[in-house]
């Protein structure tokens, strides 16, 4: 698998956001083992010392444990994993809803328009 990054941000940023959303989506579950350095860095094609460093601000954010000798593992405290879906939650809203003023919508107008989403959502067309 080759990801594709995007040159406005740091590469392991963009590393940690990945991992920090196939958490959010339960693809890594609490206790999981992450990849070792050298197979996430084949896996996304970039260097090992970005991978290395990735993993570093993700335990730094207290996200993952570092277990010597074991590898690196997805944090078990619910609390942390809240606050990370949380934080995700609040960063998509603030970029949805920048982006609707840039192009001139009201906050009435925007809520007006999510309202009439979701209630078609919930009754399944779109």
């Amino acid at each position: 698998m080759t990801d594709t990054f995007h040159s406005s941000m740091p590469i392991y940023s963009q590393l940690a956001e990945r991992i920090n959303r196939q958490i959010i989506r339960g693809e890594l579950k609490p206790g999981d083992k992450l990849p070792s350095v050298r197979e996430m860095g084949t896996q996304s094609n970039v260097n090992p010392n970005t991978v290395q460093r990735t993993y570093r601000e993700l335990e730094g954010m207290k996200i993952v444990e570092t277990k010597r000798g074991q590898g690196t593992f997805v944090t078990e405290n619910q609390e942390i994993l809240a606050e990370i879906r949380e934080e995700l939650k609040k960063a998509e809203i603030s970029s949805f809803v920048k982006g609707m003023h840039e192009m001139g919508y009201s906050n009435e107008e925007i809520q007006a328009g999510l309202q009439t989403f979701l209630r078609k959502e919930e009754g399944g067309t779109q």
